[in-house]
C-alpha cells in the first residue's frame, strides 16, 4: 500500500478548512459588493487612519514580545538547570494559564483593572497613604491592553524557551568552562547562540497573535483604543463590507507570512558558540 494514502485526510482537512477560506479571502479583496474586479479595496486601506492603526498593532506586538522575551528568557534558563528543587511545580505555573479558556483569563483582568477591581482599588488605597486623592484609572488605556497581551502570551515564549535551554548539551558548556570562560561569556558566547532557535520560535509564537489580537484590545482597551484586529472584525460583523475585510486580512497575513520567512531563516540554522 502507497503510504503516501496516510496523508490524505490531513490533505482534505487543509483544503477545506485551510485553502479554500484563503482563495474566498482573495476573491472578496479583489472585487467589489457586485463581484466586479476592482483594486479600490486596497486603494481605501492607504488611508492614513488605517496605516496609523496597523503602525499601532505592530509596534504594540513588538513591544509586547520584547517584554514577553525579557521574562521568558531568564525564568525558562533558571528552570533549565538540574538542580533546581520542584522544578516540576515551577513549570506547571507557567503551563496552567493555558489550560483556561482565552476570554476568561481575559475577563478576569477586566474585573481585577475596574474602578472597584480588587488591584485598582489596592493602588488608589496605597496612593491614598502618600496624599494623592485622586484616583488612577487601570483599565482602557494602552498600558491595560498591553498588560492584558503579555500575560496571554507569555507561555508561548516561555515553552519554546525552556525546551530549547533544556535540552543544551551541557558537555559544550562544561568545555567552555574548562577553556577558562567566565559565566558571562558562557552565557554570550555559547548559551545564547545556542538558543537562538527556541528565542526565534517564540517570537514567532508570539508575533504573530499579539499582531492580530483583537479581543483584549476591546475587553481592556475600550472602544478608546483598536487595532488592526478590531478593525477586520468592525467590517465583516458591523459594516457588513467583507471586500474591504478580506483586503485587510490579505494585508495581515502577508505581513504574517513575511515575518514568518525572516523567523525561520533564524530558527532553522543550527546555533553556535564562538570562544
Amino acid at each position: 500500500m502507497n503510504r503516501k494514502i496516510w496523508a490524505t485526510p490531513f490533505i482534505v482537512w487543509m483544503v477545506i478548512f485551510t485553502l479554500a477560506p484563503i482563495v474566498l479571502v482573495l476573491i472578496y479583496s479583489l472585487t467589489d459588493a457586485s463581484g466586479a474586479f476592482t483594486l479600490d479595496n486596497f486603494a481605501a486601506f492607504l488611508d492614513p487612519i488605517y496605516i496609523n492603526v496597523l503602525l499601532r498593532s505592530i509596534g504594540m506586538a513588538l513591544l509586547c514580545t520584547l517584554i514577553c522575551l525579557l521574562i521568558a528568557y531568564p525564568a525558562a534558563y533558571f528552570l533549565s538547570q538540574k538542580d533546581i528543587d520542584k522544578k516540576g511545580v515551577l513549570i506547571l505555573l507557567f503551563i496552567i494559564p493555558m489550560w483556561m479558556n482565552f476570554l476568561l483569563r481575559t475577563y478576569a483582568w477586566l474585573t481585577l483593572l475596574e474602578s472597584n477591581g480588587l488591584i485598582t482599588s489596592a493602588v488608589n488605597r496605597v496612593l491614598s497613604l502618600f496624599g494623592v486623592q485622586q484616583e488612577v484609572r487601570l483599565l482602557y488605556n494602552y498600558g491595560a491592553v498591553l498588560m492584558g497581551m503579555v500575560y496571554n502570551y507569555l507561555p508561548f515564549m516561555m515553552l519554546p524557551l525552556y525546551t530549547v535551554l533544556s535540552k543544551m548539551d551541557r558537555s559544550v558548556i562544561e568545555a567552555a568552562e574548562d577553556l577558562g570562560a567566565n559565566r558571562a561569556h558562557v552565557f554570550t558566547r555559547v548559551v545564547f547562540p545556542l538558543s537562538l532557535p527556541g528565542v526565534a520560535s517564540g517570537i514567532t509564537m508570539v508575533f504573530m497573535p499579539a499582531v492580530t489580537t483583537f479581543v483584549i484590545s476591546r475587553l481592556l482597551g475600550g472602544a478608546q483604543f483598536k487595532l488592526f484586529g478590531d478593525l477586520i472584525e468592525q467590517q465583516f460583523l458591523f459594516t457588513g463590507n467583507w471586500n474591504f475585510g478580506s483586503a485587510m486580512s490579505l494585508v495581515m497575513m502577508v505581513l504574517l507570512l513575511v515575518s514568518m520567512g525572516i523567523m525561520n531563516r533564524f530558527g532553522d540554522k543550527e546555533g553556535g558558540g564562538v570562544l
